[in-house]
């Protein structure tokens, strides 16, 4: 004979299937935004074991985790009428879940389409030579234009950096003979203090060797003997006047 089910068992495991559906598991770095009946509760929710009790709750995860947005190229002109191409990459994270669902539409797209137009904007006022030495500067300056706006949506923009900055053809090779030019402009520079220093050194020299005329031929015999230690057949080596004075004396 058939076994006949208790008529209450089927609300039962209706109930318990419903009761199963409604509970969501939330990670460590997630929350969970709950509209109840299209109203925003006041805190969200997790992590952990939450409860979301469907048809009037609507659950809206969002991650704490810092985000790594890489900016696309963007195409600047700088102060100095250079055109330049520059890419950043921009890091942020949630820190208020309810604002990040509320107050803006999709807040990983805004605060894309906000880096690179505060990109542009901010690297635009800047000359060359600026943009290429002054990064920290202009990181920044850079991230606190991007915290300042985004902080309405609930968004910690934590630190900003200028990746890249593709220079023009010419460009590169202009500041190349730049750069050429100014070692060559301080190799020359170099040489000068060398030779004004050897001068004053052989004035000085000079000064002490006058006082003793023996010393001139003491260092003529000397340089003697360092040319003939290089066994060269022919030595023209010129001889000093005051060397021959003595042969020149009549007796």
């Amino acid at each position: 004979m058939p076994v006949e089910l208790p008529p209450i068992l089927f609300p039962l495991v209706l109930l318990a299937v419903y009761v199963f559906s409604c509970i969501k598991i939330l990670p460590e770095y997630e929350r969970g935004v709950i509209f109840r009946l299209g109203r925003l509760l006041p805190e969200p929710k997790g992590p952990g074991l939450v409860f979301v009790f469907w048809p009037i709750d609507r659950i809206v995860r969002i991650s704490l985790r810092t985000i790594v947005h890489d900016v696309p190229p963007q195409d600047v002109i700088t102060r100095d009428n250079v055109s330049v191409k520059v890419n950043a990459v921009v890091y942020f994270r949630v820190i208020d879940p309810s604002r990040a669902v509320v107050e803006v539409e999709n807040y990983h797209y805004a605060t894309s389409q906000l880096a690179q137009t505060t990109l542009r904007s901010v690297l635009g006022q800047v000359e060359l030579d600026d943009l290429l030495s002054k990064r920290e500067r202009l990181n920044a300056e850079l991230q606190t234009i991007l915290d300042k706006h985004t902080d309405p949506w609930g968004i910690k923009v934590s630190m900003v950096e200028v990746k890249h900055v593709d220079l023009p053809a010419d460009m590169q090779r202009a500041m190349a003979r730049q750069a050429e030019a100014e070692r060559e402009k301080r190799a020359k520079i170099i040489h000068a203090e060398g030779e004004m220093l050897a001068a004053q050194n052989i004035q000085k020299a000079a000064d002490v060797m006058s006082a003793n005329p023996v010393s001139v031929q003491l260092r003529f015999l000397q340089t003697l003997v360092e040319i003939s230690a290089e066994k060269n057949s022919t030595i023209v080596f010129p001889v000093p006047i005051d060397l021959l004075q003595a042969f020149l004396k009549r007796p």
